[in-house]
């Protein structure tokens, strides 16, 4: 067999490296351009002898130096670049390589994934291409998006997209992912960021969970990053649970949250405006019931035959609109879907109660509607394995209005996956995305439906 001698590249470290060896020899050494770096040898050496292992058949473990950044408050922009491994399977006595085949999403939440996020973020696991956590999952950006999304082994920024769908920003909620992809240099120039919750009703910035230098992080970002922000995609987990939209906003205090003042003694405590973003069609999430419980306080009971409930519903509508109206509010103002101002009136209890006057609609609630539409009979009626003259009724106005393409044979009166995909390209129609274009009727959809 052929012997070959090792080539080998001698380098200098960076004229910045902050190793202790490094530090040294900057101390000691006079400044010069041209003399060889002392550490340049060492790295000769260990190459050789790196080479001369492998030689003869072991495998040496390669080790991560963490070199902590000496400005952790400094956005991730303005840091220097966080590479990232390549795909791989769970380290570990239990990882195994993914078997080659389509690729499976298994069932998770967006809770579930938010939650392991803030696992990390509490433990500030270091950031490393190299060095893999308890977990078996790599420290790095894409390592700590596998983690979250709980995937079999982990991925990196050019695999992460199999496991999702893209979505459009605007469809953004918490567990969804920003990616950006840079096939340029995919290794040092791409990032990978969890989406949080929007922080602001103009939707500018929003809380990012990463795993960047110097470790894990909950951060207030703009959107969709401190840089390359045009880059970026957002991607949905493909495995997420049926019903698992519209969570609730993160409200945590993040990494490089300014410290709020001081509250009065005996002071009510007023929940923040949430956003736009939790209210309307497709909504559900705990400020819709807190939005019913405040307008049932202030003489909107009758809206609410069996209480207010946290998905959004034509109710909550009417009874906010009925509450603008008592102040004395008339077009935009008066729509029907709660803004900061009539949050703040709700919420401190200052606005002005709803008297009988102001229902808008002389029967209340359930009665029939001056243009003929028929009453709404209620989610119940539409959900797989419901058989009801609702059914066929629904099916008949998609096939009038123009969405009937998918019935083979006609409508019938047991709901089916032919009135799901009729219900949703509906509501498509209107404009709608995300969980309000689920393919389900609400008070919403059978109103526009039926006008």
């Amino acid at each position: 067999m052929e012997t070959r001698t090792p080539v080998f590249e001698e380098f200098d470290p960076e004229s910045d490296c902050d190793c202790p060896g490094c530090v040294h020899w900057r101390r000691v050494l006079p400044h010069s351009t041209t003399a060889r770096h002392p550490a340049a040898g060492r790295a000769l050496i260990v190459a050789a002898a790196a080479s001369t292992t492998l030689a003869v058949g072991h495998t040496a473990p390669a080790l991560a130096v963490p070199h902590a950044s000496d400005r952790p408050g400094v956005p991730a922009g303005d840091e220097p670049a966080s590479p990232q491994g390549s795909k791989g399977p769970l380290h570990g006595p239990g990882g195994q390589p993914v078997k080659p085949g389509p690729v499976k999403a298994s069932e998770t939440s967006r809770a579930e994934i938010i939650r392991r996020a803030k696992k990390w973020v509490a433990a500030k696991v270091p950031y490393s291409m190299s060095r893999y956590w308890s977990d078996g999952y790599r420290q790095d950006c894409s390592g700590f998006v596998s983690m979250a999304w709980n995937l079999p082994g982990n991925e990196w920024t050019g695999s992460l997209g199999q496991y999702g769908v893209r979505i459009p920003r605007e469809d953004l909620q918490p567990g969804d992912i920003l990616l950006f992809h840079n096939p340029a240099n995919p290794q040092n120039g791409s990032h990978v960021v969890i989406f949080g919750g929007w922080t602001d009703y103009k939707r500018t910035h929003y809380v990012a969970y990463e795993s960047t230098r110097p470790h894990a992080r909950r951060l207030i970002t703009p959107y969709a990053y401190w840089n390359h922000s045009d880059g970026y995609l957002a991607y949905r987990y493909k495995g997420l649970k049926s019903g698992a939209a519209g969570t609730e906003p993160d409200t945590e205090q993040p990494d490089n949250a300014k410290p709020g003042g001081p509250k009065p003694e005996g002071a009510k405590r007023v929940v923040p405006y949430p956003g736009r973003a939790y209210f309307g069609p497709g909504a559900n999430n705990k400020y819709v019931a807190q939005l019913g419980r405040m307008l049932v306080e202030h003489g909107a009971g009758r809206y609410y035959p069996s209480g207010p409930g946290s998905r959004w519903t034509d109710m909550d509508r009417r009874a906010t609109r009925a509450f603008q109206l008592a102040q004395g509010w008339q077009g935009r103002d008066a729509d029907g879907l709660p803004g900061p101002r009539t949050w703040t009136l709700l919420a401190t209890g200052k606005g002005k109660d709803i008297q009988a006057a102001e229902a808008d609609g002389p029967g209340g609630h359930g009665a029939p509607a001056s243009h003929g539409v028929p009453g709404y009979p209620g989610r119940a009626m539409f959900r797989p394995g419901a058989n009801n003259k609702y059914v066929t009724q629904l099916g008949r106005q998609l096939v009038e209005k123009g969405f009937g393409k998918h019935y083979r044979t006609g409508p019938g009166s047991r709901w089916g996956e032919a009135d799901r995909r009729g219900v949703e390209a509906f509501q498509r129609a209107q404009g709608w995305r995300g969980g309000a274009a689920d393919g389900y009727p609400g008070p919403e959809t059978w109103r526009r439906l039926f006008s």
